[in-house]
């Protein structure tokens, strides 16, 4: 599938120029900007591809790059979490339909929470992922535990982006532990594409510090919080936490080591499944009903590649095949599935690749 995406700039309420990406059709999914964000880059990427892809199949997907990154205004003095909220009210600004859901991923879920809560009228479900009320330093109670924070926003600082395996290989771990070593290799890449180490390391210690357990009791939209329960970048407390405190929230555990799901385990059809009947969306459609599509074996082989999360070119390599062949084979298998996309032939067909 060719994905078309629309980028434009809208100014936050400083001045400061922030990259927004629309995708897709149909209700708006907003997501609030974290960490790692790069809206063009994204597209190429095997960790964040599937994602747009399933987003924006029957919605229109709107993300932004937070400041001081990817697309957006790089050089900004304040990088505060105030100004990350103010961005985000400008983005949301932009969104001509009355109401949309608002997604927040680590912590672009408190960026969400503050949203939801002073414009309620605006957000008809939160869904919450791999989120927290408070950074490390916030939870902290001991001094070895601060200590641990000051000492990664200092890695941060001094081996951000570097090509040294050892900084790029904690990194990577942090986030995709359970990736590929193509996904290992693209997620070293957005590293250094995203955001400088000074500017890294700055958003890092702000996030440190973000505290909003004592707003989300006042919480009254609709909200979903799913957590990984392996996730060793926002422990799986923290995601229990959040849904002791919103009223009526739904919790839902996830499966899987990782803070940003891949397509190719398990918890990502868990996931989308939980999205979609959440927010009223017609169910995937049931595997014994999509193997009824008959896949040669070649065609079976690059479909699983496609699974772990390889692109065109590492398909053809591992395949000795051209890229070509590989994106012609590619259209064949989703139109034999009726599936537009690398992300929809996952999340209907390879739930669980256990069974293949």
């Amino acid at each position: 599938m060719m994905l078309r995406q629309t980028i434009r700039l809208s100014k936050s309420r400083d001045g400061t120029a922030i990259a927004v990406a629309s995708c897709g059709a149909g209700p708006v999914i907003l997501k609030a900007a974290h960490w790692l964000s790069h809206v063009d880059h994204d597209l190429e990427s095997p960790v964040w591809r599937p994602w747009v892809e399933a987003l924006s199949a029957n919605h229109r997907y709107v993300r932004y790059d937070p400041r001081g990154c990817g697309l957006s205004e790089r050089y900004v003095e304040d990088l505060s979490v105030a100004r990350w909220y103010e961005d985000l009210e400008a983005v949301a600004d932009t969104i001509d339909t009355p109401q949309f859901i608002l997604l927040g991923l680590s912590q672009g879920g408190a960026l969400a929470i503050n949203y939801a809560l002073h414009y309620p009228e605006r957000v008809s479900h939160l869904i919450l992922m791999n989120a927290y009320s408070q950074g490390a330093w916030t939870r902290a109670k001991t001094d070895a535990e601060r200590l641990e924070c000051e000492t990664l926003v200092n890695f941060v600082r001094i081996g951000w982006g570097r090509e040294n395996p050892a900084f790029c290989e904690f990194f990577t771990n942090l986030f995709i532990p359970g990736g590929t070593a193509e996904q290992h290799r693209w997620w070293g890449e957005l590293e250094r594409l995203t955001a400088s180490p000074e500017v890294a390391s700055q958003l890092l210690y702000e996030m440190h510090r973000i505290d909003v357990l004592d707003l989300v009791g006042q919480l009254t939209v609709p909200t979903l919080i799913l957590h990984c329960r392996g996730d060793v970048r926002v422990p799986f407390g923290e995601g229990l936490k959040l849904a002791a405190a919103i009223p009526h929230a739904e919790f839902v555990a996830l499966d899987s080591r990782n803070h940003v799901l891949l397509p190719s385990e398990p918890a990502w059809r868990v996931f989308f499944d939980h999205l979609a009947r959440f927010t009223g969306q017609a169910p995937a459609r049931s595997l014994n009903g999509l193997r009824q599509a008959t896949l040669t074996p070649a065609e079976e082989a690059v479909l699983r590649l496609m699974a772990e999360g390889l692109d065109n070119r590492a398909i053809a390599e591992r395949l000795n095949k051209s890229a070509k062949t590989v994106r012609n084979q590619l259209s064949t298998i989703f139109d034999k599935l009726g599936v537009r996309s690398r992300a929809e032939a996952i999340v209907s067909v390879l739930g669980n690749p256990g069974q293949h």
